[in-house]
C-alpha cells in the first residue's frame, strides 16, 4: 500500500523551503506588532507546495465514507441523502452574505424564511410554535427541558426536578436532563420492547417534571400505548417530551402533538435532509403546545407585514437566531417535496426497513419479531457457534463497500446490530445490501477467520478499538529520518 497516499500526515510531506502560496507585500510594513503578541520561535508548520497539499487532502477525502458514496444504514441516526438543490439555495449570495447583527429591515427575506419554517414544522408535528434557536439535537433537548423547568416554576411547582427516561432511550436524554440540573429516573421496557406502563405508574408523582420518549422508540417500534401514557403523565401534572430523533417514519402518518406531547425537538439533519455528522453543522428546533409559546427562546414573529425577532429574556440558548444555512436547507427540502410528497416519507422508510428485516431474519437473530418502523435491531448472527460477533460483521461490511449499521446500541441486547435504510434508497441498493449480509452470514460458517480479521480492502486494517478509545494518539511527533 502506498503510504504516501494513505498513511502520511501533511507534516511528513514537508520539505524546508517549499511554499504553496505567495503573499503581496504588506501595506503596513512599518507596523510592528507588540512584543507580547509575537512568538519567540516560528510555528512548526509544514512546508509544502500547492500540488502536494491538494493531492494529500484529495486522497484523504476519497477515503471518507458518506451517503453520497454508498449505502449508509446507520440505525438511530437517519443518514438521509442531502439533495444538491439544498446546497444551491444555502449558497445564494443573498443568504450566504448575511450577518446576524445587521438591521432586521435589511434581511426581511431571511426572517420570512425562518418564520415560514417555524410554522411548517408546527404543522408537520401538530404543535403550536417553534424556535429555531438551538444549534443541535442535544442542544434542542436541553432547551426543551429548560422550557419545562420554567413552565413548572411559573406554575408554582419548583419541586418537579425529576425526569423519567425509558431504558431504551438515546444517551442524550439522561445527559441533557443532568445538564439541566434534573434527576433521571429510568422506566423499564416490556418484553415486547415498548414502555412498561405499569412500571411507569409507580414512578409518577408531584416531583416529576417530564417523561421523555422517542416514538417510534430506539428499537424502531411504535409505542402503541401513547394515549394512556399521555393521560397518566398529564394527570400527574408532568409534561410529555418528544425526542424528535425518530420523527422521519411519522411524516405523513401522524403527529407528536396529536399524541399528547407537550414539547419536542427536531433533528433537522435526520428528518429534513441537512448535513449530518462531524460535530455539525446542526440545528435542533424546539416546539411547544398551545399555551407555552411565551416560554420559547428567540423566534421570528410577523407584525404589520414585517418580520421581527422576539426574544425571551428568561431563556437564552444562543446569542444569534441559530444555524441559518441549515434552516435554508431544511426549508428547501420541505418546499421541494411539498405537502403531497412529504406524506410518502414515513411509509417508504418503514417499507424499506421491514423489507430488509424480513429478508434477513432467518440468518440474523431478531429478538422482537414484529412490525417495525424505520429501523430495527438484530442481536447478531442467528448461528452463535461460529464465534463471529456483531463487530466482525460490521468490519466485514466495509470490505464490500457498505458503511456498517449502528452496533452495540441499544444496550438491551448483547450483540445489537441496528439497521436503518431511509426512504431514498432504491430496491436495487437494498437487495444488494441484503445479498452481502447473507454472504457474510455464510462466510461466518465456512470461513470465520476471514470475517473475524476484516476489513481487508480498506486503507487501514483491523484496529484495536478499545486501545484507540483509551489511548488515542492526539499529537504528531516529528521523527528525523
Amino acid at each position: 500500500m502506498n503510504n504516501r497516499l494513505y498513511g502520511n500526515l501533511i507534516f511528513e510531506l514537508s520539505h524546508a523551503g517549499r511554499r504553496g502560496y505567495s503573499l503581496p507585500e504588506s501595506e503596513f510594513a512599518d507596523y510592528a506588532l507588540p512584543t507580547n503578541l509575537c512568538r519567540e520561535t516560528d510555528a512548526a508548520l509544514p512546508e509544502c507546495d500547492e500540488m502536494t497539499v491538494v493531492r494529500h487532502y484529495t486522497n484523504h477525502s476519497a477515503n471518507n465514507f458518506g451517503v453520497n458514496n454508498g449505502f449508509y444504514p446507520l440505525g438511530s441516526c437517519t443518514m438521509k441523502y442531502n439533495p444538491v438543490i439544498n446546497e444551491d439555495m444555502a449558497a445564494l449570495p443573498s443568504f450566504q452574505n448575511l450577518h446576524p447583527s445587521q438591521p432586521e429591515s435589511t434581511c426581511q427575506g431571511a426572517l420570512r424564511l425562518m418564520y415560514e419554517l417555524q410554522h411548517s414544522l408546527a404543522e408537520l408535528t401538530g404543535l403550536s410554535d417553534f424556535t429555531l434557536n438551538p444549534f443541535a439535537g442535544a442542544h434542542g433537548e436541553l432547551t426543551g427541558l429548560m422550557i419545562i423547568r420554567a413552565y413548572h416554576q411559573r406554575n408554582g411547582q419548583p419541586q418537579r426536578t425529576k425526569v423519567i427516561v425509558p431504558d431504551s432511550a438515546h444517551g442524550t436524554n439522561p445527559a441533557s436532563a443532568a445538564v439541566c440540573g434534573l434527576d433521571v429516573i429510568e422506566v423499564k421496557s416490556t418484553a415486547e420492547g415498548i414502555v412498561d406502563v405499569e412500571d411507569l405508574k409507580g414512578l409518577l408523582d408531584d416531583t416529576i417534571a417530564a417523561v421523555m420518549m422517542t416514538n417510534p422508540n430506539t428499537l424502531g417500534l411504535f409505542e402503541t400505548q401513547i394515549p394512556e401514557i399521555a393521560q397518566l403523565v398529564h394527570a400527574s401534572g408532568a409534561l410529555l417530551y418528544y425526542d424528535g430523533a425518530n420523527l422521519n417514519p411519522l411524516l405523513g402518518k401522524c403527529r407528536p402533538g396529536d399524541m399528547g406531547f407537550d414539547v419536542m425537538h427536531i433533528n433537522l439533519h435526520k428528518t429534513f435532509s441537512t448535513p449530518h455528522g462531524g460535530g455539525g453543522p446542526g440545528s435542533g428546533p424546539v416546539g411547544v403546545r398551545a399555551g407555552m409559546e411565551d416560554l420559547l427562546p428567540t423566534c421570528v414573529v410577523k407584525a404589520d407585514d414585517a418580520y421581527t425577532v422576539k426574544r425571551n429574556e428568561g431563556i437564552s440558548v444562543g446569542s444569534n437566531l441559530g444555524n441559518f444555512a441549515v434552516m435554508v436547507r431544511a426549508y428547501t427540502y420541505i418546499l421541494s417535496l411539498g405537502r403531497e410528497n412529504l406524506k410518502m416519507v414515513g411509509p417508504l422508510a418503514t417499507l424499506n426497513a421491514n423489507y430488509i428485516k424480513e429478508s434477513l431474519k432467518d440468518v440474523y437473530e431478531l429478538p422482537i419479531d414484529t412490525l417495525c418502523k424505520h429501523e430495527f435491531v438484530f442481536d447478531g448472527l442467528k448461528d452463535k457457534s461460529t464465534g463471529v460477533t456483531t463487530m466482525d460483521v460490521a468490519k466485514r461490511l466495509l470490505d464490500y463497500g457498505y458503511h456498517a449499521p449502528t452496533i452495540y446500541f441499544p444496550l438491551l441486547f448483547h450483540e445489537s446490530l441496528m439497521i436503518e435504510p431511509t426512504e431514498n434508497e432504491s430496491i436495487d441498493t437494498i437487495d444488494s445490501f441484503i445479498d452481502v449480509m447473507r454472504k457474510i452470514a455464510e462466510e461466518a460458517k465456512t470461513d470465520p477467520e476471514t470475517v473475524k480479521s476484516a476489513p481487508h480492502n480498506t486503507p487501514i486494517g483491523r484496529v484495536d478499538d478499545v486501545l484507540a478509545a483509551k489511548q488515542p494518539v492526539l499529537t504528531y511527533f516529528h521523527v528525523e529520518r
